[in-house]
């Protein structure tokens, strides 16, 4: 390809185009070369690439950091996990936190996100790529609008995170926090509650504000609305707009399950933790607290896990292995993928011929998503959990709790993380990772077969 310059003269001058602008080129056919899983794979690595680069520079640290524990940081972060080797606070600079809270800014709401949204704001189409990369992070179903889901998707996390900020500012101050550090930690504890990231800026999570109702509530809040997933906030605001009439049965199914299973994670603490019991009246609002968190995949405690008694923290394990709702910030199998299994077994039983959940056949596509991901899920967990066990000298019970939390991005540790070998980090960081990729999406990306591709890419694709 040649580019024209007109010269003063009128006349034309041939003139090849710059080297920038053919890596450009190059890398846009690369990009169009593969799949949309593939595409969420390298740009999730390429972020944790990055992230690692920038957190290895000794600028960024308060005293030394290894680069292995930074690259364990960077992944924790971008897959919003929140699993620490290291103190985030104690370890790096304001300029270190805050490389950490764009990536797990980043992981929350999607990679694509942000780069599509710029593109409607700046009048120009999604090219087909773009949609189908969303597609693929995002599993829309039918009838939604790219457009419509990404602006409701910047509008509510910009709005959220602002008034999760505002209340933890208020909060903080009530609690005898110093005022600059107070607004630095507001806005670093309400990105890291909506993202479900776990992440914060005191070495205790939250245990020291176990009794803070109000603080309770925000992260609660935050952390609920993250969880509940861009595809219900899509479609309540449609409901409000006056778009569609009703609420999706798929809305209603992910509230009625995150409702049955926060009641019984929250009565098992309740009734069945020694280490609650003493708590008094904050009781109730702890164990609440700590099954939330599990669910929700946000990853902050209030009370300490390691002292769990053995029959609760098998039900954490639980709650963390199921996770939040698709679509949404945080992790785990997602509660659909529960009610499609359920479906299957309790059709099964009585020996129906169609799969139905309360009156609605579930289509055999979902159906063969949800037993995927089930069997996929319980491979990479069971796989990831014998290595642990081989490589570190800790109780089964705390190293299933360790590798659950890493898979399912949740981030709650009975505190053994920092303790962990070479190996075993090296272990977390390809199971964190697998697990804000989804591992249905990190299987496609590694073994799916690629039909034949059309060289003759589109031109609103190729543009640079």
């Amino acid at each position: 390809m040649e580019l024209e310059l007109d010269l003063p003269t009128g006349e034309r001058k041939k003139t090849k185009p710059s080297k920038w602008y053919q890596l450009r080129k190059w890398y846009r056919k690369f990009q169009l070369s593969l799949s949309a899983q593939q595409n969420l794979l390298y740009g999730f690595l390429t972020y944790t690439v990055i992230g690692w680069l920038l957190l290895c520079l000794p600028y960024f640290h308060k005293q030394a950091v290894s680069g292995l524990d930074s690259l364990f940081i960077a992944t924790s972060a971008i897959s919003t996990t929140g699993l620490v080797t290291v103190s985030v606070f104690d370890s790096y600079t304001w300029f270190g936190q805050l490389v950490v809270m764009l990536l797990f800014q980043i992981g929350g709401i999607g990679y694509m996100t942000f780069t599509s949204f710029v593109l409607l704001s700046r009048k120009s189409p999604l090219t087909h790529w773009h949609q189908r990369v969303l597609n693929a992070e995002f599993s829309m179903p039918k009838g939604f609008e790219i457009k419509d889901f990404l602006k409701s998707v910047i509008i509510f996390t910009v709005i959220i995170e602002t008034l999760g900020a505002l209340c933890f500012y208020i909060a903080f101050t009530q609690a005898g926090i110093e005022h600059n550090f107070a607004i630095w930690s507001s806005i670093f504890h309400s990105i890291s509650a909506f993202c479900t990231a776990g992440f914060g800026l005191y070495n205790d999570s939250f245990e020291q504000f176990v009794d803070n109702t109000f603080i309770n509530t925000i992260i609660s809040v935050l952390a609920i609305c993250g969880s509940l997933g861009f595809i219900v906030v899509t479609d309540f605001w449609n409901r409000f707009t006056g778009k569609t009439k009703a609420i999706t049965f798929t809305t209603k199914t992910i509230f009625g399950v995150i409702i049955v299973l926060l009641s019984i994670g929250t009565g098992m603490i309740y009734f069945f933790e020694p280490s609650v019991s003493s708590l008094g009246d904050s009781r109730l609002m702890a164990s609440f607290f700590q099954s939330m968190t599990a669910l929700t995949t946000v990853g902050f405690n209030t009370v300490p896990l390691g002292s769990f008694s053995l029959g609760v923290m098998l039900i954490v394990i639980f709650l963390m292995y199921v996770g939040a709702s698709p679509s949404g910030t945080g992790g785990g199998m997602k509660s659909t993928t529960l009610t499609a299994l359920l479906a299957i077994m309790w059709n099964r039983i009585r020996n129906n011929k169609q799969i139905t959940f309360f009156g609605k056949i579930i289509p055999l596509e979902r159906l063969y998503v949800a037993t995927s991901v089930f069997m996929l899920y319980a491979a990479v967990l069971f796989l990831s959990t014998f290595l642990l066990a081989m490589t570190e000298d800790f109780p089964l019970d705390q190293i299933l709790f360790e590798t659950t939390s890493a898979i399912g991005t949740v981030g709650l540790s009975t505190g053994i993380t920092g303790s962990l070998t070479a190996w075993g980090k090296v272990n977390l960081i390809f199971v964190m990772f697998v697990g804000r990729l989804g591992v249905l999406t990190f299987g496609l990306a590694i073994l799916a077969r690629r039909k034949e591709i059309n060289t003759r890419c589109d031109e609103a694709d190729l543009a640079v």
